[in-house]
């Protein structure tokens, strides 16, 4: 039989509709970088939603957002403050720091930055008298959601922002995501109201049902000069730009990018209540699309043999915490079928 599939939210092609359209314009003539039609349709719809007037670039990956947003943005004596968990510390090779900028970690909360370590951070910074001689944390790095599932809340949120602009800096978000943490049932804020709290988040597509791209949301008006000539510099412009265009333009027609975020998480919701009824258990509260379990190490062997997910670490001798997510393209059915495999295990 062919595995079910819970690896991770990216493992298909792309959404029907998106491939649709793509093949509808291929014939098409265009002009290049992110100039064309349906890159300038699917900017406008973005801050429609926003009610914002904000730059918006669109770049093909995750990695490459992040690389080419920080090392935009930073001096070079400058670095970025995150947690021990975060992707740009722990699975994307080195990326930032190969921009030659620091990734400065603190202990994760659940996943999660907390502000007052924050603030305790930047406190002990400047109690130093020799921190002119240190790299300079100007930037806070976040994910919405976390690699962990997790949500931030209001609250956070907002005091994260009183900390950043007490000590003058940035905060950039992660979304590679958010249509998921913007769906999950924690969620307190429209996108609009969570877009307020940056001065430059991503919207994450290759995880949200496009073959690939990531829309760069530029808020703040002091970080717009030049940087479509860095996204250039870094390698980044993609000279058929329409192809991102056409697809982002298809993710903000008809709330398709909010129906994606529901999908998925109504998927995971199945799978959070039957994971409850067979007794397992979770190793983090998660109500997005990523969840997490502890499993018996026989068991979580077993498993993969018609499941593929991801081990997400040991938990103790006789037990592995496995990771399971959710997509666009996840059929509740399937849903149906892994509780049915894990219950006979």
């Amino acid at each position: 039989m062919n595995k079910l599939m819970f690896l991770s939210d990216y493992m298909e092609g792309c959404h029907p509709l998106v491939l649709k359209r793509l093949n509808e314009t291929n014939l098409e003539s265009s002009s290049g970088y992110g100039t064309d039609i349906y890159s300038l349709a699917a900017k406008e719809k973005i801050n429609k939603i926003l009610n914002e007037d904000n730059d918006i670039y669109f770049v093909c990956g995750g990695t490459q957002t992040n690389f080419i947003v920080i090392d935009t943005i930073l001096k070079g004596y400058e670095g970025v403050l995150t947690i021990d968990t975060s992707h740009i510390a722990t699975h994307e090779a080195g990326a930032i720091e190969f921009s030659g900028h620091k990734v400065i970690t603190l202990p994760n909360i659940n996943g999660k930055i907390k502000a007052e370590d924050i603030d305790q951070y930047m406190t002990n910074f400047y109690n130093d008298t020799s921190y002119p001689h240190m790299v300079m944390p100007k930037m806070v790095y976040i994910s919405y959601p976390t690699e962990y599932g997790t949500i931030y809340s209001k609250e956070e949120l907002i005091n994260i922002r009183k900390v950043c602009d007490k000590y003058n800096m940035y905060l950039y978000c992660d979304g590679a995501r958010l249509a998921y943490g913007l769906k999950a049932s924690s969620n307190e804020l429209t996108f609009a109201e969570f877009a307020k709290f940056f001065d430059v988040f991503y919207i994450g597509g290759t995880k949200c049902g496009l073959l690939m791209g990531e829309a760069i949301v530029i808020r703040n008006n002091n970080l717009k000069t030049g940087f479509f000539t860095s996204i250039k510099m870094h390698g980044g412009l993609l000279a058929k730009g329409r192809i991102l265009g056409i697809q982002f333009d298809t993710l903000f027609t008809d709330n398709l990018y909010f129906k994606i975020g529901t999908s998925a998480i109504e998927c995971a919701s199945i799978l959070k209540e039957g994971f409850k009824k067979l007794n397992l258990v979770e190793y983090i509260n998660s109500d997005t699309n990523q969840l997490f379990i502890i499993l018996d190490n026989n068991k979580y062997k077993e498993l993969i043999k018609y499941v593929d997910v991801t081990y997400f670490g040991t938990y103790d001798k006789n037990n592995t915490i496995v990771r399971f997510v959710t997509s666009w393209a996840t059929k509740k059915e399937d849903c149906y079928k892994l509780l049915d495999i894990l219950e006979k295990l």
